[in-house]
């Protein structure tokens, strides 16, 4: 339990899905959580919203994100702009971190920094109208439409063949580099009715209506017709934090992690897309809320062991309930409170909530 404005059971680095998914948790639980988020992210260029049931398509990921952090306050989670530099374990068992303007303490560090797809050199279409990175998000966009795949590697020859499964008119355009994937695969790209394109790009068409993208025209002075597709490129993953915490990485460059988002380093929890496997909303959710429980589990004062209880005694009465002061007071007024709002409690003014942000 938390002893100070900076002090806190849960910190939370990263405010995408997995990382709101894992404050929510932590503060409903009744541990004193914040969230540190520096803003933008993979899910913030969402102009639409896919595949999470409850949400409709045309939420943008902005919106999506704002009401998750609205959320997470409701509930007593504390939120701050910021970019965390460093986290250091302290002598007493406990995280620092440190933003370029302020410090935290910690129980528990939930990673949540997730990566950043690297971008093909322009000239480009519009992110979200006609460039997209997200194949089983993005794909059904696509149905029975023209679409391109961008890239030269394995990854690209593999996600065109995909794309087949959703439009008969899909190309590949290495942009002049040579491709880079095995011969395996040159074997089944060319029993796949897929172009490879090989001429760079030279200028960008869009509907001038919707600005989606309408053809691209090439250095060889053809034009030819699309509305959208995926450069495929790689990521860079946003381990620095972990890296210097000493947390395991895979051969790809995720950070490792059990299935309940533990790291190799004791306390430290990794969520998202910083970790293996699906990079999609609800897969994030899904391992926050996972990670969340396991720290529950992990820093909850009840039940007391055995062992505890012959060194201690039993629980007295007033040792409980173990949830804040803080925390009570936000549950009792909160609209989701089994009894209903409590009228004439009063929540700590410094505890910032849904309308402070």
């Amino acid at each position: 339990m938390s002893s100070s404005d900076d002090d806190y059971d849960v910190a939370v680095v990263g405010g995408g899905p997995a990382g709101l998914t894992t404050a929510l948790y932590g503060a409903r639980l009744g541990h004193e959580t914040v969230l540190i988020d520096r803003g933008g992210g993979r899910a913030a260029m969402m102009a639409d919203t896919h595949n999470v049931i409850g949400v409709t398509e045309e939420t943008s990921g902005n919106e999506f994100l704002a009401t998750g952090r609205e959320q997470v306050q409701s509930y007593g989670g504390t939120f701050e702009r910021g970019f965390v530099t460093d986290v250091e374990g302290t002598d007493d068992g406990r995280f620092r971190l440190s933003t370029n303007d302020a410090e935290f303490l910690a129980d528990r560090v939930v990673l949540a920094t997730g990566f950043s797809d690297e971008r093909p050199d322009p000239p480009l279409p519009r992110t979200g109208k006609g460039l997209h990175y997200c194949l089983h998000c993005d794909a059904y966009m696509f149905v029975d439409e023209p679409v391109y795949v961008m890239g030269h590697g394995e990854a690209a020859a593999h996600v065109a063949m995909i794309m087949l499964n959703v439009t008969d008119d899909v190309d590949l355009l290495t942009r002049g580099a040579e491709p880079t994937w095995s011969e395996e695969t040159a074997a089944q790209l060319e029993a796949h009715p897929i172009e490879v394109i090989r001429e760079e790009i030279s200028g960008v068409e869009n509907d001038p209506n919707s600005g989606w993208l309408a053809a691209l025209e090439f250095a060889d002075g053809t034009t030819r017709e699309y509305r959208g597709g995926f450069p495929m490129y790689g990521s860079d993953y946003n381990t620095a934090l972990a890296e210097g915490l000493g947390c395991d990485l895979t051969e790809s460059g995720e950070i490792d992690v059990d299935d309940h988002g533990r790291t190799s380093v004791d306390g430290i929890f990794a969520v998202g897309d910083v970790t293996p496997g699906h990079n999609q909303v609800p897969v994030a959710m899904g391992q926050g809320a996972k990670a969340g429980l396991a720290i529950h589990k992990e820093i909850r004062e009840f039940p007391r062991s055995i062992e505890a209880i012959a060194r201690d005694g039993p629980v007295s009465p007033d040792e409980v309930p173990a949830i804040s002061p803080e925390l009570l007071a936000t549950a009792v007024v909160h609209e989701g409170h089994a009894g209903g709002p409590r009228e004439g409690v009063e929540v700590d003014a410094e505890k910032p909530t849904a309308a402070d942000d």
